[in-house]
């Protein structure tokens, strides 16, 4: 079932046509400039609630910035999926939408063939308006994107195998060059045939989502676990981002939802409604109480729940990619192959993954970008903020378990990626990532090119008092049993987890080789992510180090890792 929980109410667009030649304002265009009350010929005075501020604005992610000048970014022949229980509506096929072009995916399916005419859902049109919409009054993140959405069926006609069917669909589309895949929905753990089933990354579905992260290189963006007991699978995925949601402070999205579970201390049951062990489900957190959605039929709504969270981590992910598709033009058109800092890297899911953990907000920067210059302090459901909790405190926690690393600004997302990919063999500049293999301790001969361990110095000294913001991403190797060798996903078709390799995280000074010495790690050895914001003792040189510990599955390990600093003044 979808996770959006319901709480706002409809607000029509713009203007409703009355006939040839005529027609009236509704409420909700007067309401974006009027004040609280509203006085129209022949009628009564009206209260008028004003239109919230925008998810996609500066009050949200900050995406709105990107889309104008100079940065000029709209998702422009990126390809993106979505898959839920129904799709969106498109021109040409679904009456509900035939006086609707304010949104058009690229194309529209039922699990793996096309979609039947008028069988559209209004609630996956509201979560692909989030991400596709042209309207003035609801803006999408990336509205030149171009989406693909997979109906996975009817309650009583689906189940993991075809949900995992359509999203294999959807990542073999536009010629297999997906980006990313939305899901705004999930499986009840009740439902899961496996006997004593508990979130330890088993379900097919999860397993699922993990290989295809990994065979079609798609960044999977799943809604966080809403709801006692809710949509649990597959928010126990390793290789994707889980996305949990924020409510306004003053205006502002500053806090994170009551309604998002998982958190032991607001009684969610371990391996229930949270994964089994210490391992944290939550990524990042994303916009989500009262936004603005386009209905069917053209009409605005306001709703909440982390289903509407997670299409503005996927939107984002379209801008991040024009903007290196664009570098990438520049980079390999001499014909000899793609030079750094921009290789066909970027197009990594792990990258995408890295980089939007890393620029998140944590805390409100004073002006002096000692604190990276993040726009907003972000504060869990008791008001604390992510250095408050466990997770600056103990090296083996990465993730905070509520808001994951912060919240997700599409802008900062920008600033991190465009300082482009950097190899650890040069000094590294502030900003910027990488995407590399590491071979195990016990190889037993280990390539000069794939050492066991791999260390980025930074070129100039950090400012004491700064904070220093690193991410690690890899995968968990999940294989596809392929009875048929089609190298596809068949309906009956199972898959095989081989495990996760353990890789640390270390900030070290850049004259120190023992890790024992860091400055601070993360260390954790159930996860893959590994996540380090901390403060610099002293300004001075310092390094980044990767490594890895433990080998579970294969001896090579590739990574994903981006990093933000502040240089010494």
């Amino acid at each position: 079932m979808g996770s959006g929980a319901v709480k706002g109410q409809v607000r029509l667009t713009g203007i409703q046509r009355l006939g040839r030649g005529l027609a009236v304002l509704t409420l909700a265009t007067i309401a974006c400039c009027a004040s609280d009350r509203l006085l129209l010929p022949g009628l009564a005075k009206v209260a008028v609630k004003p239109l919230r501020s925008s998810s996609v604005g500066e009050m949200g992610i900050d995406a709105l910035r990107l889309q104008k000048a100079p940065y000029s970014l709209t998702g422009r022949k990126i390809a993106i999926g979505q898959v839920e229980i129904g799709r969106p509506g498109l021109f040409g096929i679904d009456k509900a939408v035939s006086k609707n072009q304010v949104m058009s995916p690229a194309q529209v399916f039922y699990q793996d063939t096309l979609a039947r005419m008028n069988t559209a859902d209004s609630h996956a049109q509201n979560v692909a308006s989030i991400i596709l919409s042209s309207a003035k009054l609801m803006r999408g993140v990336a509205p030149d994107a171009r989406l693909y959405s997979s109906a996975a069926g009817t309650p009583k006609r689906y189940g993991q195998p075809e949900e995992c069917l359509s999203a294999q669909h959807i990542a073999l589309q536009n010629g297999g060059d997906v980006r990313a895949i939305n899901f705004s929905f999930g499986e009840a753990l009740r439902h899961d045939p496996r006997p004593k089933a508990q979130l330890d990354g088993n379900a097919l579905l999860t397993q699922c989502v993990d290989w295809s992260s990994r065979v079609h290189n798609v960044l999977y963006v799943v809604a966080g676990n809403q709801g006692r007991g809710g949509i649990s699978i597959p928010t126990d995925n390793y290789n994707g981002i889980n996305v949990a949601f924020t409510t306004r402070i003053q205006d502002v999205f500053a806090r994170v939802d009551f309604a998002n579970l998982g958190d032991s201390a607001f009684g969610a049951v371990e391996g229930q409604e949270s994964n089994v062990g210490p391992r944290r489900s939550i990524g990042l957190v994303a916009p989500g109480n009262e936004v603005s959605l386009v209905n069917p039929n053209g009409s605005v709504t306001t709703s909440s729940g982390t289903s509407f969270a997670a299409p503005h981590v996927t939107g984002t992910v379209a801008l991040l990619q024009e903007y290196g598709d664009r570098q990438l033009r520049q980079s390999c058109k001499s014909g000899s192959g793609c030079s750094l800092p921009w290789t066909l890297d970027a197009r990594r899911a792990e990258v995408m993954k890295a980089v939007l953990l890393n620029s998140t907000d944590k805390l409100k920067d004073q002006g002096d970008g000692l604190t990276l210059g993040m726009s907003r302090t972000i504060l869990d459901k008791n008001n604390r903020t992510w250095t408050e909790a466990d997770t600056s405190q103990n090296p083996k926690i990465p993730l905070h378990i509520q808001m994951g690393t912060g919240q997700l600004n599409a802008f900062r997302a920008y600033q991190q990626f465009s300082p482009g990919q950097w190899n650890p063999e040069h000094p590294i500049p502030a900003i910027g990532w990488d995407y590399r293999t590491i071979a195990a301790p016990d190889t037993p001969s280990p390539s000069l090119l794939t050492p066991a361990y791999r260390d980025y110095v930074f070129d100039k000294p950090l400012q004491q008092g700064s904070y220093v913001s690193i991410t690690l991403a890899w995968n968990r190797l999940v294989e596809l049993i392929d009875k048929n060798r089609t190298d596809r996903y068949e309906l009956g078709d199972e898959f095989r987890d081989r495990g996760l390799n353990t890789l640390y995280l270390y900030l070290m000074r850049a004259e120190d080789n023992d890790p024992k010495r860091s400055i601070w790690s993360s260390i954790s050895d159930v996860d893959s992510v590994q996540h380090i914001f901390h403060k610099v003792p002293a300004t001075g040189r310092y390094k980044i180090r990767v490594q890895f510990m433990k080998r579970v599955n294969e001896p090579v390990q590739p990574y994903a890792i981006a990093w933000w600093s502040v240089p010494a003044r």
